[in-house]
């Protein structure tokens, strides 16, 4: 199984919570935008208990990819209460309610297929995204938590590569919905996240921080001139390699959606 190995590849080479640093964290080197995003990031990581249930629920038929599912999830706890730990160490606290409204699964995509899409765009983001901020973060104990995060991240959008590609080889008809994935997400003005879209609007969230916040920020701060386009072509890149298809742009996302409708 493929989940085997990537269960032995994390074994060997996955870093530990205990490896950070926490009594190094210097309150002197700590902006109030690094409280941000950590917070920002504690929020989006806590999603994670919704996206196994989802997982698997959807994909009950599938023991490899449902493995994998069960070991990405251990990995994104860890973000979150890495997270949590640095937020500790500088006297800040995520709160308990908001995070416990992040347990509601949500819906599954259009086909297993679009599902499994739509997590590369959201491990691809987050990479993009982690990475840029620790080279920002002067922080040093964060700066390497963001590193390391990210490293993950760019580990998961293979593996969801992987179980994406080899479940359109046996479920072409899926290749419309995940095209579909590609359109809504990469035509975007901004980050588009799935826990933006489908976390939205929940009481408990309106007075704290959330996934988007940092996203703002990101952008805001953050983010060089031109970087959201560098971000989308990446996930087109990824995308074609996937489907074999010209994806280079908006308008041939749409193009090759109608064909495969047609």
């Amino acid at each position: 199984m493929h989940s085997f190995d990537v269960f032995r590849h994390y074994e060997r080479l996955h870093w530990k919570l205990s490896d950070l640093d926490l009594a190094a964290v210097d309150p002197a080197l700590v902006r109030p935008e690094y409280i941000t995003l950590a917070k920002s990031a504690a929020m989006g990581e806590s999603n994670v208990i919704a996206a196994v249930h989802g997982f698997l629920d959807e994909f009950v038929d599938d023991y490899d990819f449902s493995t994998f599912a069960v070991v990405w999830g251990y990995q994104e706890v860890q973000h979150h209460y890495a997270f949590r730990s640095w937020l500790g160490a500088v006297g800040e606290a995520v709160e308990d309610r908001a995070v416990d409204a992040m347990r509601e699964p949500y819906a599954p995509g259009s086909t297993p297929s679009a599902t499994l899409a739509t997590n590369i765009i959201s491990e691809l983001t987050v990479n993009h995204v982690y990475r840029a901020v620790s080279s920002w973060v002067g922080e040093p104990v964060l700066k390497e938590l963001l590193l390391n995060a990210s490293r993950d991240e760019a580990g998961h959008a293979r593996e969801f590569i992987h179980y994406t590609t080899e479940r359109l080889k046996k479920r072409p008809e899926e290749l419309p919905s995940v095209l579909e994935t590609l359109y809504v997400y990469s035509s975007e003005a901004k980050i588009k996240h799935p826990v933006s879209t489908f976390k939205a609007g929940i009481a408990e969230l309106s007075d704290h921080e959330t996934i988007d916040t940092g996203f703002d920020l990101f952008l805001e701060q953050v983010a060089a001139e031109g970087e959201l386009e560098v971000l989308h072509d990446k996930v087109r890149r990824t995308f074609a390699g996937i489907t074999g298809l010209d994806l280079s742009s908006n308008a041939k996302v749409r193009r090759a959606l109608a064909d495969a409708i047609a």
